[in-house]
């Protein structure tokens, strides 16, 4: 099970990690899909999770959320994590989970590693805490 505060962007599906939504913003449509942006977070980091179709309406704050095979990517200029179309996100449970909101994972400006050119490593951090969604008191 991978922490949040350990991915980095890649094209490919395999993130697996455990978390708890915090918070979920306003359904939207996306051509004949509906999408929502909401704010996860485990005990080491937070970061935005893309919502797509039924699960807009499927996850509610304070679920604790397991995703398969998960990829954490840019979608419209925003790096985001989701299940993508091989991935799977289920509810596992609710409210019982400790979290951190900050670093934010999204929040990051990620760059190509000079030695590796498949690899993303962090080059600055833009915000510490979500610039979307405003820390919880």
């Amino acid at each position: 099970m991978l922490s949040l505060k350990d991915i980095v962007p890649a094209a490919q599906n395999n993130i697996n990690t455990r978390f708890i939504l915090l918070d979920k913003g306003m359904i939207t449509l996306e051509g004949q899909y509906k999408t929502c942006l909401a704010l996860v977070a485990d005990q080491t980091a937070a970061v935005h999770f893309q919502l797509w179709g039924d699960e807009c309406d499927a996850f509610q704050p304070g679920d604790i959320i397991h995703l398969a095979n998960g990829i954490f990517s840019y979608n419209r200029n925003n790096l985001v994590l989701r299940a993508g179309k091989r991935g799977k996100a289920e509810k596992v449970g609710e409210f019982t989970m400790a979290f951190v909101e900050t670093p934010n994972m999204s929040e990051i400006r990620w760059i190509p590693d000079p030695n590796n050119s498949r690899r993303y490593v962090q080059e600055a951090v833009i915000s510490p805490h979500s610039r979307i969604f405003q820390p919880m008191l």
